[in-house]
């Protein structure tokens, strides 16, 4: 059995994917590592927990003692690398951990993932010939964008926040083992994903929950920041897609095709609220700015041609189907 590797599996991307693949793909051993923070939640699992060709490791994967024996014992013939901190805010009070994880945790699974199925730069060990390692990144190591044009493989890297600038180095850390090692990689940028399981903390379950609970729906600065948004099942898609078909050292930006900026994102949720959940008012009432991010941004936004072209994925959600199936999710979840 072919034994796939996740690392951050219990988390927002992470256990989307993991039920995708078990789902998709009953042959491949999915064994899932994740060291379970607070945006790590193995509840997110339970659907797939019984099922024969899961497997979950609780652990850090700067722990590379750890890492070594979940190689060897389950012959690791791939690795999807979710894990990462995510949360700009957080990077900017306390960065440290961020540069732990995202940079120190890349590298190590890399020197494993390399140790262990190569005999030397170059020598690939008998039976390891298709392992092969996919780190999953971010298109915030593309800095920001005006009001036109989109980032592309080529843009150059320009982080503005601690965590894209971990995630920066994780990248480039993840392309010098192909080059140095001959190490079988390839990387995805992708723009901000949404969706079910997403943690608490970030703006669409942000805005949902405090529109339910009757409070204050904070929004940056004027709210005119843009992202291109991605729905995470599509992200697992194009996941799956850059690994099986991708070309080894090659990098693919995975984007939705869908600007918005977080005044239309917020007006829109509390628009789906009102019918969903009506009250005497509309939730629109509840949206308040407040002072914006430090380095916030303006806009993201992703060519996806290539793996469009080369890989034929494309994005089955717009924006409008994408977030009215996530509200629904949250409202189930937050009026338990």
């Amino acid at each position: 059995m072919n034994s796939i590797l996740v690392t951050g599996g219990a988390g927002f991307v992470g256990s989307n994917f993991v039920k995708y693949l078990i789902d998709k793909h009953p042959s491949y051993k999915i064994v899932v590592v994740d060291s379970l923070t607070y945006a790590g939640d193995e509840g997110n699992l339970d659907s797939v927990k019984n099922s024969k060709n899961y497997t979950f490791v609780k652990g850090n994967i700067c722990d590379r003692d750890l890492m070594e024996r979940v190689f060897q014992h389950y012959i690791v013939q791939g690795v999807i690398h979710l894990a990462a901190e995510s949360h700009v805010d957080n990077s900017i009070s306390g960065p440290d951990v961020f540069i732990e994880t995202n940079v120190k945790g890349t590298f190590t699974l890399l020197d494993v993932a390399y140790k262990y199925w190569m005999e030397k730069p170059f020598v690939i060990k008998n039976g390891f010939e298709k392992a092969r390692f996919l780190h999953v990144s971010t298109d915030e190591v593309y800095g920001t964008l005006g009001e036109t044009g989109l980032f592309t493989e080529s843009t150059p890297y320009a982080p503005n926040s601690p965590y894209s600038a971990s995630k920066a180095s994780s990248d480039l850390i993840v392309r010098s083992y192909f080059h140095t090692y001959g190490l079988n990689v390839v990387i995805t940028n992708c723009s901000n994903n949404y969706g079910p399981n997403q943690h608490d903390e970030k703006l669409i379950p942000t805005v949902i929950r405090k529109a339910l609970s009757g409070e204050a729906i904070p929004i940056y600065g004027d709210g005119k920041n843009i992202r291109d948004w991605l729905y995470v099942l599509d992200h697992c898609t194009g996941i799956e897609a850059v690994y099986d078909s991708g070309n080894a050292g090659e990098v693919y930006n995975i984007g939705g095709r869908n600007e918005r900026d977080n005044n239309y994102i917020a007006t829109k949720i509390c628009e789906i609220l009102d019918e969903l959940v009506p009250k005497d008012t509309s939730y629109k009432d509840q949206i308040t700015y407040v002072e914006d991010r430090a380095g916030h941004d303006y806009r993201y936004a992703i060519d996806a041609s290539k793996i469009e072209k080369k890989l034929g994925w494309k994005a089955n959600e717009n924006f409008e189907t994408g977030i009215l199936k996530t509200v629904e999710f949250y409202v189930n979840k937050y009026k338990k």
